[in-house]
């Protein structure tokens, strides 16, 4: 398989650092929309075809492989199916923007504390619903944060402005913010995100490089904190999937693929550079 288009020269000095020493290397991947097709119900995403296969084939090499998402950690695992997955045994997920980590070689989960604002919003957030007109926006309860989807109202672009400066409202009164994503508006605890995340991720491991894939606004954070990385020298490849039309992140990418089976294909052709060199 030849090597994906890579569009700039710090993509390329990564995909050459990643392969010549990938035991320093840390291959990390969002999940929804990036390893699975984007669905209107969350609790029926699934890892495309091969993904997993692809992520087990690098973890033959690198030195940590994860997945880093906004879903609660054992959501994700049950979810993706990494659990017992063979060649995924030294798998992290972060789960809750990195509030969670679960380890695949122990099964276990460790968290940090969620934020009492949290509780304050969720018992808030029907009646703010119901007073502006949206009652059957569906909330997605993660435990330390709550998305609100406007995917499946009928017009779910305007119900995602509409409902903007009312959360942003709610979100400030009880010591969250508001984070936008694809038809989502998201009330979390700050100080919490992907970037901050992968940081904690790659500091730990002691990576001298890393690939990252993600498709939303919620994964720009973490393509910020790896060009500020590489201005300390890390090497790094920014895999951005189109599948959320975040134009902002594929503006901001080494790779661009257009979903989920783009990225597995990129995750393979790093596997066979890496196993023929």
């Amino acid at each position: 398989m030849s090597t994906p288009v890579l569009a700039t020269a710090a993509g390329r000095e990564g995909w050459e650092a990643i392969v010549g020493d990938p035991a320093g290397a840390v291959i990390a991947t969002d999940f929804d929309g990036t390893l699975s097709p984007l669905v209107e119900d969350p609790a029926m995403s699934r890892a495309a075809e091969g993904a997993l296969d692809a992520l087990a084939r690098l973890a033959r090499y690198v030195g940590q492989v994860a997945i880093v998402t906004g879903r609660p950690a054992l959501v994700a695992t049950e979810l993706s199916g990494v659990s017992g997955h063979p060649g995924l045994g030294r798998l992290v997920v972060l789960g809750h923007y990195g509030l969670e980590r679960w380890e695949a070689s122990t099964g276990a989960v460790t968290s940090e504390p969620v934020p009492p604002g949290v509780a304050v919003a969720r018992a808030k957030l029907p009646a703010l619903l119901r007073d502006v007109g949206f009652p059957d926006a569906f909330v997605e309860d993660k435990d330390s944060s709550l998305a609100v989807h406007t995917r499946r109202l009928p017009d779910p672009v305007g119900a995602l402005e509409a409902l903007r400066t009312p959360l942003s409202g709610l979100a400030e009164s009880v010591g969250l913010r508001l984070e936008p994503g694809n038809l989502v508006l998201e009330l979390r605890p700050p100080g919490i995100d992907k970037g901050v995340a992968l940081r904690t991720l790659l500091e730990s491991s002691g990576a001298r490089s890393v690939l990252y894939a993600g498709d939303d606004l919620g994964d720009l954070a973490a393509f910020g904190a790896l060009n500020d990385l590489r201005s300390e020298g890390l090497r790094a490849v920014l895999v951005a999937a189109r599948s959320s039309g975040a134009t902002e992140l594929a503006d901001a990418a080494d790779i661009v693929v257009d979903d989920p089976a783009g990225v597995v294909t990129v995750l393979t052709a790093l596997a066979d550079a890496i196993a023929t060199r």
